[in-house]
């Protein structure tokens, strides 16, 4: 479990997250690279909340390997292809996640590597070693 950071000094989050967390001493970290909304048999969903759920799956399957889960995730860093895609993919992550909330950045892009990819998603989760 990690501690939330939220400042009265500074302007609250704009959505559920913390702006900041601390990691108690002896925890694993496990980094998880940019996943994206395809399956294990090539599949892509056609829009963002379906690719962001894959993401997030992916994510889980990473984290399960390491003996951890998304509950676990401190770090989010997110990435859309346009701000129409915002709200989709802040409904899944808000779905998935509670207090106290993973540190998160959602940032737009131009693209991924393939065209129909609208959301990639990376993660960093803290655990018992």
């Amino acid at each position: 479990m990690f501690t939330p950071l939220s400042p009265s000094s500074i302007h609250p989050p704009f959505a559920p997250y913390s702006h900041g967390v601390v990691v108690p001493a002896g925890q694993k970290l496990v980094f998880c690279s940019g996943q994206l909304g395809i399956d294990a048999a090539g599949t892509v969903p056609p829009d963002c909340a379906g690719q962001a759920k894959l993401c997030f799956d992916n994510i889980a399957a990473i984290l399960a390997e390491a003996g951890l889960g998304l509950s676990d995730i401190i770090r989010i860093n997110a990435y859309v292809t346009g701000r129409e895609h915002l709200a989709a993919y802040m409904g899944v992550r808000n779905a998935l996640f509670g207090e106290p909330f993973p540190t998160s950045t959602l940032m737009i892009v131009s693209g991924f590597a393939r065209p129909e990819f609208v959301v990639e998603i990376e993660a960093i989760a803290a655990g018992p070693a």
